[in-house]
């Protein structure tokens, strides 16, 4: 039977378009590209073991793994549009998080010896991404498109608030106390450490999700949120099943492709520092999509709570699961960061504080943070 909307006959079969900004549109039965991705990354897996990791193989690795990683961010929209905001974006976060945890372990356990910064750099360099590139993009693009938009103070300050402990305690304490290890923590102090990243995130999250969960929503009257239904349970229970499927796919097509990243690095003469930063970037660059349309939609609110969501997961979860590593297998792991890093982690903070302590933003405070984050990259290339 045909249904009548606006003058226009549709099929009650048709697929629903839902915006839910993020990297695309989330429809009521999932595109092909969605599951064919998966498919690829698996066969490109199973190529790897049969063939070895040769040159088309790698390349072919590559494109397989961007796409999957497209598609598991979007089997997690559908899942984060089912479960409605603020849960939407923490899935979101939590999807990226297990894939950059996932690569970073996987990494450690193959190389331990020389792994030791890998974690730091990588969480590191997705604190920067995050805090300067994204949030600086959103701001330039939704300032542009809007000229002025506005969020919800109390959450920007709750989860910057939060951000400056983790990162402090972290990233930074280590390399001030006494146990004469440099960069690195004690056992003891690594497991109090690693606990009390997963105190405050899971304090963060409860307050975000239960009890100021409308800190984290769309100001009244300000921002244009798209009310459309969710997706059906079975299509969001298919999502899942598939995230999960993309999700594993992408950690086997991305520790394949390390080795010949870190051959690349060598080649050129940068430092080791850049693989961190490859990692965080890659993981990052669909979040990263999904909230720069949020903003370009003047859904700012949305965009913050990806951004800063996922740069605490990035710390509040990775770290734990990498000391617990660390631990387990005896490996070194150093956390603090040298001079250089701690001052550009400080101005982070601080410029965090200034440009969204008001509630309100223009495209100055977009350019501040893409400075910053350009003079990250350049200084991490020429150090």
């Amino acid at each position: 039977m045909l249904e009548r909307s606006n003058g226009r006959e549709s099929h009650p079969l048709q697929t629903q378009q839902i915006p839910f900004g993020g990297i695309g549109m989330v429809a009521a039965r999932p595109p092909w590209w969605t599951w064919v991705w998966p498919a690829l990354g698996w066969i490109v897996l199973l190529l790897t073991l049969a063939l070895g990791s040769g040159g088309p193989i790698a390349a072919a690795a590559g494109v397989t793994l961007l796409g999957t990683v497209f598609a598991a961010v979007y089997h997690a929209e559908v899942v984060a549009h089912r479960v409605g905001e603020p849960f939407g974006t923490l899935v979101l976060a939590l999807a990226v998080t297990v894939i950059e945890t996932a690569l970073i372990v996987s990494v450690m356990v193959a190389a331990p010896a020389e792994k030791a910064g890998l974690a730091r750099d990588t969480v590191f360099a997705a604190v920067m991404i995050v805090c300067n590139g994204i949030v600086g993009a959103c701001l330039l693009w939704g300032g542009a498109q809007h000229r002025e938009q506005g969020f919800q103070l109390q959450g920007a300050s709750a989860a910057l608030a939060v951000l400056a402990a983790l990162t402090s305690l972290t990233m930074i304490l280590p390399n001030y106390t006494s146990s004469h290890l440099g960069a690195r923590y004690s056992t003891a102090q690594l497991v109090f450490a690693a606990v009390v990243s997963l105190v405050l995130y899971g304090s963060f999250v409860f307050v975000q999700t239960v009890r100021h969960r409308d800190y984290f929503l769309p100001p009244a009257g300000d921002e244009a949120e798209a009310h459309t239904p969710p997706p059906a349970g079975r299509t969001a229970a298919l999502s899942a099943a598939l995230l999960v499927v993309a999700l594993v796919a992408i950690v086997g097509l991305a520790k394949m492709l390390t080795p010949t990243v870190e051959r690349g690095i060598a080649y050129v003469e940068v430092p080791k520092a850049v693989v961190g930063i490859i990692i965080a970037a890659l993981v990052l660059l669909p979040e990263g999509l999904a909230a720069l349309r949020a903003a370009g939609s003047n859904r700012l609110q949305t965009s913050l709570n990806l951004a800063l969501g996922s740069a605490l997961a990035t710390i509040g979860l990775t770290i734990p699961a990498v000391a617990a590593v660390s631990i387990a297998i005896g490996q070194p792991l150093d956390l603090g960061l040298d001079g250089k890093d701690q001052v550009l982690l400080a101005l982070t903070l601080l410029l965090g504080v200034i440009t969204l302590g008001t509630g309100r933003t223009t495209v100055l405070q977009g350019i501040v943070h893409l400075v910053i984050f350009a003079v990250f990259l350049f200084f991490a290339v020429v150090p």
